[in-house]
């Protein structure tokens, strides 16, 4: 078949009008019934991924559900699959699943260039040119990430639609480098959860409220909602998200998906729309280990456009599938960590945190329990973040809004007086309280500064690297979050508790992993490292996902289920102890910043 055939186009609407192309599906159906053989290309893990998900919702399949990127390569290159094919095959999946059908809700846009830039990535196949193992490999991205095309980047505000970025972040035009294709955009939290302390994680006045493929009913978390929502249901093979806190991992975690959260300094953020050039990072969702490795191998490298990632010379790898290892945890020593509130806020999480901590004492980890930064406590509760954060919020946006042509925003009081205009659209379920409280100006210059070297001091001195060299670890492990919270848009999030602002504070790595799952909703763990660790992170996090096999496949429920078997926690209700009772004292007064701060 001829990259041209109509045939493989699809309906330009990116509907579904009649069956998925058959010879399509039958050759991916065979592929996956072949892939025993095939388990060497695919990383540790992935044998379990390897079989395509039944039809959750319609009867129909489109034979791509749970590949990887190996598959799909390997697919590829032998002639059973084109660039073009899959595009089509992706595109129908969110047509049926995220935008109709149980409406998911997660891809805001998909690239109307799709199918050209596959064709030419498949003539570039066929005359014996393979960019890498991104060629022909369909990537979703954040919607804050600028792609200089016909899609839009807004952070999920009308405030920024109608006139696309002039140029592609550094992000994007490396992937494309690379070969992958960029398919869509995908929802977010607006302004990634950082316009209000009452927000739902995965909302936005553009794209609307993003649901949990797990059960449609259940929050995403935030802000890179829409594409830890979109990567669970293989409506691309993995995706771009960002974090300033927990953006990249607590989405991970409550979708099932891998997230790796780089080292800031590591991935450019020229071209993505700001919190914090302190603390802001470009990162990756992919379903295993090895996808998310692959994606973020494209990623790196120095740029002028972004000064931070100057500290990266000579501490970054183009192929970071390099470090995968099935025993990846055999001889790793990995910490516990427990305090200042990352456990404690979910039975439910902290239970499946005690059986990930046995798999990788019965897969040769050396545990060292507890291992606890020395400052957890004041991490929990020192205000320095937040001090960083709103400082450097407003100079940051505006600095940005300069390298856009063709808005009418230029300004933080540019944005604030666009949502007072545009309340029924902007402001409906909640407010822009963050925006009034950066636009004030309420921090001197020296404040901003003590409060980042306090931060940085509290996390990586006094923190992590603190914990690290104390008991000679590899890595640090706590819960990401707990399960799934019930979307609520009058109310906000039902947030419990999380694990990463230790990493957000230092700018350090983060690996997150499914660790098992509650009443059908998945719960994840982080690994977290030092300063470009993320070989190290990488090699256990594959070891852990080799023995664990915790990732389920979406079933786009409509609701959650009390009648479901899930789980039991224990949650010592009956534990009258004075330690028990001092536990829940802290828990009752401990300040609510990280809870603010979340998602972000």
């Amino acid at each position: 078949m001829s990259a041209d055939d109509p045939r493989d186009d699809g309906p330009a609407d990116h509907s579904v009008s009649g069956e998925v192309n058959r010879r399509t599906f039958l050759r991916l159906g065979a592929l996956a019934g072949a892939s025993a053989s095939m388990t060497g290309l695919l990383g540790a893990g992935a044998a379990q991924a390897a079989e395509p998900a039944a039809a959750e919702v319609s009867g129909v399949s489109t034979g791509v559900e749970e590949m990887t990127i190996a598959q799909l390569q390997a697919a590829m290159s032998s002639g059973k699959l084109s660039a073009l094919e899959l595009v089509n095959l992706y595109t129908q999946r969110i047509d049926l699943l995220d935008h109709r059908g149980p409406k998911v809700n997660s891809v805001v846009e998909v690239n109307p260039d799709a199918r050209s830039i596959a064709r030419t990535l498949d003539n570039e196949r066929r005359g014996g040119h393979v960019r890498g193992p991104l060629h022909g490999i369909p990537i979703v991205m954040k919607e804050n990430i600028d792609t200089g095309d016909r899609m839009q980047t807004t952070a999920g505000s009308l405030a920024l639609l109608g006139h696309p970025a002039p140029h592609d972040a550094t992000v994007a035009a490396r992937l494309r480098a690379a070969g992958a294709i960029i398919l869509g955009k995908t929802n977010l939290s607006e302004w990634a959860n950082f316009r209000s302390f009452q927000s739902s994680s995965g909302w936005s006045g553009r794209g609307g409220q993003t649901n949990n493929p797990y059960f449609i009913d259940r929050n995403t978390s935030g802000s890179s909602s829409g594409t830890g929502a979109a990567v669970t249901s293989s409506f691309a093979a993995a995706g771009l998200a960002t974090e300033t806190d927990g953006s990249v991992v607590s989405p991970a975690s409550l979708n099932g998906v891998v997230g790796i959260k780089p080292t800031v300094g590591l991935t450019s953020r020229a071209g993505v729309i700001p919190i914090s050039h302190s603390q802001d990072t470009v990162g990756v969702h992919g379903r295993t280990v090895a996808d998310a490795a692959a994606v973020l191998g494209a990623l790196v490298g120095v740029d002028p456009r972004d000064p931070a990632t100057a500290g990266s010379a000579g501490k970054f790898f183009t192929d970071y599938t390099q470090f995968l290892s099935p025993n990846g945890l055999s001889g790793a020593r990995i910490g516990i960590y427990r305090g200042g509130g990352v456990t404690g806020y979910s039975p439910e999480a902290d239970a499946i945190f005690e059986d990930a901590i046995q798999m990788m004492k019965d897969a040769g980890a050396v545990v060292v329990d507890p291992a606890d930064p020395p400052s957890a406590n004041d991490i929990a509760t020192d205000p320095s973040e937040l001090t960083v954060l709103v400082y450097e919020f407003k100079q940051d946006i505006a600095a940005y809004l300069a390298t856009r042509t063709g808005l009418s925003m230029h300004t933080l009081a540019d944005l604030i007086a666009f949502n007072n205009a545009h309340v029924e659209q902007e402001m409906k379920w909640f407010g822009q309280e963050l925006f009034l409280l950066c636009d004030a100006d309420p921090f001197t210059a020296q404040d901003y500064t003590d409060a980042l070297a306090r931060s940085h001091s509290l996390s990586r001195d006094q923190g992590i690297d603190a914990a690290l060299a104390a008991n000679n670890l590899d890595a640090l492990v706590a819960p990401t979050a707990s399960p799934a919270w019930p979307t609520d848009l009058i109310n906000g999030d039902h947030f419990l508790g999380a694990s990463s602002s230790a990493c957000a504070m230092a700018g350090y790595p983060i690996v997150q992993i499914t660790a098992g799952n509650s009443f059908g909703l998945p719960v994840g763990i982080s690994f977290m490292g030092t300063a470009y660790s993320e070989p190290k992170l990488i090699k256990i996090a594959s070891g852990f996902e080799h023995v664990s096999q915790a990732r389920i496949v979406p079933k786009y429920k409509r609701a959650f289920s009390n009648g479901l078997v899930g789980r039991a926690a224990a949650r010592g209700a009956s534990d009258p102890t004075s330690a028990r009772l001092a536990e829940l004292l802290d828990r009752l007064t401990r300040n609510s910043r990280v809870a603010r701060l979340f998602n972000l």
